[in-house]
């Protein structure tokens, strides 16, 4: 998984947003504003900094004029949502820019597709193992026990939804998002009847647990 420099100077969010990269498996760092982030990296080189625009001493504006992250991929964290920013942000090289507030899953998403399109190399081998399940999910192949388990296009979505989130709680509607797409129109059980057939076909009853009141979670 990826190392990733955190500059956020309100220290709740810049927690919050440690614990959920943690979850997934990322490695963090913490600034609190810039001076700080410009001495974390004299001393680390991450392969992602999520950004705040708007921290002390140096902006995040100002750091990316500087180049002091030059050549690696930045997405910005800000409550300057509007689209001047977002255009000023995007043009100093920024590969990302999420307005705040924003959800957790938001986030691991937009970190994924970064991550994924600038550092290929770290994604090539995206293999997950699960009790004797193994998921190789640049290759949407899954076995168990070494041998191949059909499934289909959807249950994959589904599994991999899951596993990108790996350890937080889903609920119904946000895999119907992550899994069919914003357009899907169903009823959430068809969430229960997938995770039904994946927990069955991976033997994964003990690893995708159910979440009361809220949805699914994968334990990894």
């Amino acid at each position: 998984m990826a190392s990733i420099l955190i500059v956020e100077d309100e220290k709740s969010i810049n927690d919050l947003i440690l614990m959920n990269l943690k979850l997934v498996g990322h490695t963090g760092r913490q600034a609190f504003d810039g001076n700080e982030a410009i001495a974390a990296m004299k001393v680390f080189r991450p392969d992602l900094v999520l950004l705040d625009v708007m921290i002390p001493y140096q902006d995040g504006f100002s750091l990316m004029e500087q180049k002091i992250f030059k050549d690696i991929p930045v997405i910005f964290l800000t409550a300057k949502d509007s689209t001047t920013d977002k255009v000023k942000g995007l043009k100093l090289g920024a590969d990302d820019y999420i307005a705040k507030p924003f959800e957790a899953v938001e986030l691991l998403a937009r970190v994924e597709s970064v991550l994924r399109r600038t550092k290929p190399a770290a994604h090539a081998a995206r293999v997950i193992v699960i009790n004797n399940a193994t998921i190789y999910l640049n290759q949407r192949v899954a076995t168990v026990g070494g041998s191949p388990v059909d499934l289909t296009n959807r249950e994959f979505e589904l599994l991999e939804a899951l596993i990108n989130n790996q350890n937080i709680a889903l609920s119904r509607e946000k895999l119907l998002d992550l899994a069919w797409g914003y357009d899907y129109f169903g009823d959430t059980r068809t969430v229960d009847v997938h995770i039904t057939k994946l927990r069955k076909k991976l033997n994964l009853e003990n690893h995708i647990k159910t979440v009361y009141k809220v949805g699914y979670r994968i334990e990894v």
